[in-house]
């Protein structure tokens, strides 16, 4: 049943960034229009010319990474300060996509959990394992 669980929540988040990633270039459905603070802050990010595209490369990326099931701890990795600015942008400037949030976060806990021992290395305060020559 777990295992069931950890595939479908895979999926899940593997297609939102997959399909917003390739949204970023190829424009299926328009974004949300954006007011005060939030539009501010996003013209900013469009001006840079980098960011976006970026941005979108590695949603795409990662989305197609967490759909076929190679390299997820890793694809989990990079998107997890993806995630914290996501949640931040929707908490301090535009609370209204933040049901979407809750879910794209819970999805990567919970495969973050599933994936724990891919992460223990991690989480070390010290290595004591000998460098590789």
């Amino acid at each position: 049943m777990r295992s069931k669980a950890v595939i479908v929540a895979r999926v899940l988040l593997g297609l939102v960034f997959f399909v917003f990633g390739l949204n970023g270039f190829l424009h299926w459905f328009p974004l949300p229009t954006m007011k005060g603070a939030a539009a501010e802050f996003m013209g900013g990010l469009v001006a840079s010319g980098y960011l976006f595209p970026l941005l979108f490369g590695t949603y795409t990326i990662t989305g197609a990474a967490l759909l076929t099931g190679r390299f997820v701890p890793l694809a989990l990795t990079v998107l997890a300060p993806v995630i914290v600015n996501i949640v931040a942008v929707h908490l301090f400037l535009a609370p209204s996509g933040f049901p979407l949030t809750i879910l794209v976060v819970a999805l990567e806990l919970f495969l973050a959990w599933s994936h724990r021992a891919a992460f223990r290395s991690l989480l070390r305060a010290r290595n004591d394992a000998a460098p590789a020559r």
